[in-house]
């Protein structure tokens, strides 16, 4: 082996910064700490990225254009797929009480810049140990889900979901035989205050079906008639 040393991957940070040498030097030296990086320079670019994608933490600087970073944290805690994504706010206020408004508005931790990058990965390690267990690869029957790498398997095969049939599939594997309402399904991915119609959900319950279930593989999500549906391996009573 060559004398490079090979650093494990810690997990993949977003990281949302306006200021360019910044984010570069940032970038550079949590990769150089075995960190993937995602960037972005405000918050719609970081808001886009997390409709697709979902990152182990992230680290959002409080003075961006347009939405703040305070309001970003916000806009992350009111999205029920996102609510326990561990974030840090990182800004040059230094005063108790906005670090208290920071922590308030829902950050996980408060840095105050300039800050060393020792400081940075320790508290990013932290963050990490505290919500390592969102990150256990979860099974239900033969399907598992890693939520570190968003890889679904079924019975050792493969599966390719869209980022909604997967948010679906996360939620009922984390509840298994819960049956949830159309009402409960569309508050949880989509939040409170989007507009979806209802129907919706069963498009896209149709979809992660399609996605999920090989032939003469069994039916694993279950539709209750006139309640919603649920993750389960006993008989289906209603297909769509």
């Amino acid at each position: 082996m060559s004398g490079t040393t090979q650093v494990r991957a810690k997990g993949l940070i977003l990281v949302v910064e306006d200021d360019p040498a910044l984010l570069l030097m940032m970038r550079y030296n949590l990769e150089q700490r075995g960190y993937r990086v995602e960037s972005a320079p405000d918050a719609e670019t970081a808001l886009q990225f997390l409709e697709t994608a979902r990152p182990d933490a992230a680290v959002l600087d409080w003075m961006l254009p347009g939405l703040s970073g305070l309001d970003l944290c916000r806009r992350i805690r009111s999205n029920p797929a996102l609510r326990d994504l561990p974030v840090l706010l990182l800004t040059a206020r230094s005063g108790e009480q906005d670090a208290i408004r920071g922590l308030d508005t829902g950050a996980d931790d408060y840095l105050v810049k300039p800050c060393s990058v020792d400081t940075l990965d320790a508290r990013l390690r932290a963050l990490l140990r505290r919500h390592q267990s969102s990150y256990d690869v979860l099974s239900f029957a033969d399907i598992t889900l890693d939520p570190e790498t968003h890889r679904v398997e079924r019975a050792g095969r493969l599966l390719s979901l869209g980022p909604t049939e997967y948010r679906l599939l996360d939620l009922l594997i984390r509840n298994p035989r819960k049956v949830f309402s159309r009402e409960d399904l569309l508050r949880r991915i989509w939040g409170q205050n989007i507009h979806v119609e209802i129907r919706t959900i069963d498009v896209h319950i149709r979809r992660l079906r399609k996605a999920i279930n090989g032939p003469n593989e069994p039916d694993l999500v279950r539709t209750v008639r006139a309640a919603g549906y649920a993750l389960d391996d006993g008989p289906v009573t209603d297909g769509l």
